[in-house]
């Protein structure tokens, strides 16, 4: 399974970054509709990683994320 950094952290679970296409994935954001356009995304970069098979131990999936353990890997 593979992750995607905008400066925030996308785990891809209906892979709508098909055929290693990145950009989807800061489409989807920037499209997205939000209530009230209470924001407007604009995604400058992103970064792509792969993390292995996603199980519920998986460290990316434990409560407490933070920047440290999501940086791992992302080289």
């Amino acid at each position: 399974m593979k992750a995607y950094k905008l400066e925030i952290l996308v785990i891809d679970f209906d892979e709508v970054a098909k055929n290693n296409d990145k950009k989807a994935i800061g489409e989807y954001i920037e499209n997205a509709r939000y209530p009230n356009c209470c924001i407007y995304p604009h995604v400058i970069s992103i970064q792509e990683a792969e993390i292995g098979d996603w199980i519920d131990s998986h460290p990316l999936n434990q409560g407490g994320l933070n920047k440290e353990k999501a940086d791992k890997y992302f080289k």
